[in-house]
């Protein structure tokens, strides 16, 4: 999707970003979020028996049977949990072999094929870079690396490359039949190979996710954080905000201002941001998965507080009467108390890094970066409220802006403190500020997301607040709809999912608003391009997926299915 010449997140909108949608298959294989159940249950498997690479194809199926059996997944899962199988069983031997050694294999059905300009020698696809689909960037990014690439039909290729003896691994994305039918010559090589499948079959304008090629293709023994169990650190984070654990962090309350707030603390949330700060200081930390020291919990508690500080702001301002399912703070507490609180939990955001054990420049710097965030994200609720006074259509560069003040800085300020607190120096904190960009769109555009698929407490789209799919669908709509829109934009009309929905959905707007997600997460990964540090690099691409884990895969091949059957012929040329 990438254009010539430098491009930011706010020209995501422009690109003309294919991403396809596809209807699901009655063979559904998992979901991102069963896929890591099912890898957890995989590495707990590898170690109870202690498989050894290479396996043959009827034992690596036996071995995903006698797991699925065992863990009660559901069987129809098979082929695809034998492909992770596959993958972990080889992932060590993977690591440690060179770039230069490597192949990735990428299939042709990436491209847009109506509109692809790439011609065909006897190698397969020749990418003329127009940056319409994902070919572009994987290839420029593993050959940047020192890998060969091909874009092309797997089994014949990788037959003719793995008998020359120069290639040590493979990095293959296919449907699953290729991976099947190019897996025993990897097998019978002996060669370490990562599979990574297909979103959705049709053999054409297909796509894959992308954070599990970026995984795959920067997989390096380098990288010391490739073992780290971003779950349980993350669940290490939210230890911390028990009412205990912040007593001992913050200091017992002495009176009930500081009740209030811890008690807002420790309510539910996600607890990203403290997560994020700690995980880039791990990355920098000479031992991962060493013992976290005191002095970044702190640093970690201060930004969920400078977090959940703002959400009481925002809540007020926007007239919220619910967050995490409960009442919000100025509606259990009335907004005098409401606004203090928020103000109480801002000045211990800042206490504890001027507190923090942390040389001088660092401290001094850290509360430079806070308060710029803070600064900026004040400045982007502030375009939002000023705009609420006399409500217009906004074009969504105009939305993705308000984002890009209003929710990105959190995260910036989050990974920074962490990265400055490590030690970090200038360039990394240069690409952090980038994926910060990125990353920070992409969650409000998540947000925008769960508002039609109910997992938020608030309706930003019902509220009339700027909102990514209210303003592509204002953009989109002609005639009637069009004027609908816009009562509906300046408040002239009520909003209702039942009168609202119809339209959006009539226009194929929630597509276009998935297309910008992935598109956002695409250049936080990109944003990573630059970074040397191998822990970083590695980390930060697997946090993507770790905050995102919500794509579906969509089904089969049907061209190899259909080549496979018996008499089955397929007119196309091959495309897997």
């Amino acid at each position: 999707m990438r254009t010539d010449g430098d491009r930011t997140v706010l020209n995501i909108l422009g690109t003309g970003h294919h991403l396809p949608v596809r209807q699901p298959q009655e063979n559904i294989p998992p979901t991102r979020a069963e896929r890591e159940k099912i890898l957890e249950g995989l590495r707990a498997h590898l170690e109870r028996n202690c498989i050894v690479p290479p396996l043959p194809m009827d034992e690596l199926r036996r071995e995903a049977e006698a797991f699925l059996d065992a863990s009660g997944v559901d069987r129809r899962f098979l082929d695809y949990t034998a492909v992770l199988l596959s993958n972990e069983i080889w992932r060590e031997s993977l690591a440690p072999v060179p770039f230069n050694r490597r192949l990735l294999l990428l299939p042709k059905c990436l491209r847009v094929e109506d509109h692809c300009p790439a011609p065909f020698d006897e190698f397969g696809l020749l990418c003329k870079k127009c940056g319409m689909c994902s070919i572009q960037d994987l290839q420029e990014e593993a050959e940047k690396l020192g890998y060969a690439v091909l874009v092309a039909e797997g089994s014949p290729i990788v037959m003719a490359i793995v008998e020359t003896g120069k290639i040590e691994a493979i990095v293959g994305v296919s449907c699953l039949n290729v991976l099947e039918k190019v897996y025993p010559y990897m097998e019978a090589a002996a060669i370490p190979g990562v599979a990574i499948p297909l979103l959705q079959d049709d053999c054409r304008d297909t796509n894959v996710d992308l954070e599990w090629v970026w995984d795959a293709i920067h997989l390096t023994s380098d990288d010391r954080t490739r073992r780290l169990d971003l779950g349980s650190l993350r669940e290490e984070v939210d230890t911390w905000f028990s009412r205990e654990s912040l007593a001992d962090i913050l200091g017992k309350p002495a009176g009930e201002t500081e009740e209030i707030g811890h008690d807002w603390l420790a309510r539910a949330g996600k607890r990203w941001r403290p997560f994020l700060t700690v995980a880039i200081h791990r990355a920098l930390s000479d031992e991962p998965g060493g013992e976290i020291p005191a002095d970044l919990r702190k640093i970690a508690v201060a930004v969920e507080c400078f977090h959940k500080a703002s959400l009481i702001h925002d809540d007020i301002e926007d007239a919220d009467a619910v967050r995490y399912g409960e009442a919000t703070l100025h509606e259990s507490h009335g907004v005098p108390v409401a606004l203090n609180v928020g103000d109480y939990l801002i000045g211990e955001g800042y206490r504890m890094i001027a507190e923090c054990d942390a040389p001088p420049e660092a401290r001094a710097e850290m509360l430079l970066v806070a308060s710029r965030g803070h600064r900026t994200l004040s400045l982007g609720q502030g375009s939002e409220l000023c705009w609420s006074r006399s409500p217009k259509p906004l074009k969504p560069r105009d939305v993705l802006d308000i984002f890009r003040r209003k929710t990105a800085p959190a995260f910036e300020v989050a990974l920074q403190l962490g990265l400055i607190h490590a030690g970090g120096d200038d360039a990394l904190a240069a690409a952090i500020r980038k994926y910060s960009e990125s990353l920070g769109i992409a969650y409000q555009v998540r947000d925008d997301l769960d508002d039609f698929e109910g997992g938020s407490d608030s309706n930003d789209v019902l509220a009339l607040r700027p909102t990514l799919p209210l303003s592509l669908a204002h953009e989109k709509a002609s005639g009637e709809q069009k004027e609908t829109l816009r009562r509906v934009w300046c408040r002239e009309v009520e909003a209702s999912a039942e009168s609202l929905y119809p339209i959006l959905d009539s226009l194929g707007v929630l597509e276009r608003v998935r297309e910008v997600l992935e598109a956002c997460k695409e250049e936080a990964i990109r944003a990573l391009k630059d970074v040397e540090n191998p822990n970083v690099k590695g980390l930060l691409r697997r946090v993507i997926g770790k905050i995102f884990n919500d794509l579906e895969i969509k089904g089969w091949c049907n061209e190899f299915e259909a080549r496979n059957a018996p008499g089955g012929e397929v007119g196309a040329q091959a495309a897997g």
